[in-house]
């Protein structure tokens, strides 16, 4: 079994990066939309890709709050 990190935090990555992890995304969906993989791996690949979504999600949800901070910051001035 495949042990993940359970940080979904992309700030605590420092070489992450937004636009390769959707890449990797769209490389894992098509090898699971290929066929050419077996059921352990299809399995093991969705997780990988659930795992990056969820660093995804947190990333906007992080840059979401800074932009209102700043849209706030502006609106106070």
């Amino acid at each position: 079994m495949v042990r993940r990190k359970t940080s979904s935090n992309s700030e605590a990555l420092p070489d992450w990066n937004y636009e390769e992890k959707v890449a990797e995304i769209e490389k894992i969906i098509a090898q699971i939309e290929s066929g050419n993989l077996e059921l352990e791996a299809v399995f093991d690949q969705f997780a990988n890709a659930v795992e990056y979504l969820q660093q995804c999600e947190t990333f906007l949800q992080q840059r979401q709050k800074q932009v209102n901070l700043l849209i706030e910051t502006l609106s106070d001035e």
